[in-house]
């Protein structure tokens, strides 16, 4: 059980993070935020990049809460071991995919 308590809390400290991201509150800078060269040398491109990038955060966030609770009731024989080993495929596979999609997102950015 506590297991699934730290995954689940791994999903809130996204949705923490993500919630100043989407609201404009981080400036550019080297430690939070969706940092890149083209992100950190322009505010226009800085702000709605990393807007963008919290909500995928905020989405994924929220799922990683849901899947922490529902991986155990869809699967229950897994052990603890399997559990974790799996829902940290997933946890990464989710971020990979905020990440290519952030990426995407950059690029339309002028």
């Amino acid at each position: 059980m506590q297991i699934k308590l730290m995954f689940a809390g791994l999903g809130l400290l996204l949705i923490i993070l993500a919630i100043p991201l989407i609201r404009g509150q981080v400036s550019p800078n080297s430690w939070y935020g969706f940092r890149t060269k083209k992100t950190k040398s322009d505010p226009e491109i800085w702000y709605p990049a990393n807007a963008y990038a919290g909500k995928w955060l905020l989405a994924w966030g929220l799922m990683m809460i849901v899947v922490a609770f529902l991986l155990p009731w869809l699967l229950p024989q897994l052990d603890e071991d399997s559990y974790a080993a799996l829902f940290t495929l997933i946890m990464l596979g989710g971020l990979l995919v905020v990440v290519l999609m952030c990426w995407r997102y950059l690029k339309n950015l002028s």
